[in-house]
């Protein structure tokens, strides 16, 4: 569908301040989104074809949630920190392997999807975020938590599917409570007596690591994070 047969899309959005294109075969953002800068909270140019984002993405000074998943994006501009009431960034199915130095600017980030994408690293952009409520890095190339994580302040974490083999210090995040490692490179001994013992987390996925599932229950710590599960789960019924 070409930009012509979008109009009646960006009119609509004019108004209701919600513009959801996606699968038009988009290369670009199209001048007439641009446009609507002024009016647009949520922009979804989700599953396109799109290989980059105009600086003027700084625009959308209103915008609080942005789906750019399913594209060819390899970077993103630095003048997406503008976005500055954004809350759910969704960048999943890219081909990014970093984020701008100060994506720490997005103050208002609640979610941030960045699986299946080309990382290698950690992204420590996402320390000091302090509304982070979920991260989603899952289907990567990440081999280490690096430290630093006391600056994690998710409550939700998703690492699967990575090659990850050292945990650093992420007991240390004050938040964390699901934490989703499997398909890594993990031994037994990675799961240190700090992550059961002294963390927040309650659930905690490893199926797929470098150890059965079952050992856990002879490490040091272990007891006391099956009582933090167990609490759970009472809450919840």
């Amino acid at each position: 569908m070409g930009n012509s047969g979008l109009k009646q899309h960006y009119e609509t959005a004019a108004k209701t301040g919600v513009l959801q294109i996606s699968s038009h075969r988009l290369k670009d953002i199209p001048v007439e989104v641009l446009n609507l800068s002024d009016h647009l909270r949520n922009l979804d140019v989700s599953k396109n074809k799109i290989s980059s984002l105009p600086d003027d993405i700084s625009r959308f000074k209103l915008l609080k949630q942005l789906n750019l998943s399913s594209n060819l994006i390899e970077t993103l501009p630095g003048s997406i920190v503008d976005l500055k009431k954004l809350e759910l960034l969704n960048i999943s199915n890219n081909k990014i392997s970093s984020l701008p130095s100060a994506f720490g600017k997005l103050s208002n980030l609640k979610q941030v999807y960045l699986n299946n994408n080309n990382f290698k690293q950690f992204p420590t952009q996402l320390l000091g975020l302090t509304n982070l409520e979920v991260a989603e890095l899952s289907n990567n190339k990440i081999t280490v938590v690096p430290c630093g994580m006391a600056q994690l302040h998710v409550a939700e974490l998703n690492l699967s599917q990575n090659e990850i083999s050292s945990l650093g210090d992420l007991h240390q995040a004050p938040r964390l409570k699901i934490l989703r490692l499997e398909e890594n490179c993990l031994s037994l001994d990675a799961i240190t007596p700090d992550l059961l013992r002294e963390s927040k987390i309650h659930t905690i996925n490893l199926d797929g690591n470098l150890f059965e599932s079952k050992q856990l229950a002879s490490l040091e710590g272990y007891n006391e994070y099956t009582e933090r599960y167990t609490a759970m789960k009472k809450k919840m019924f």
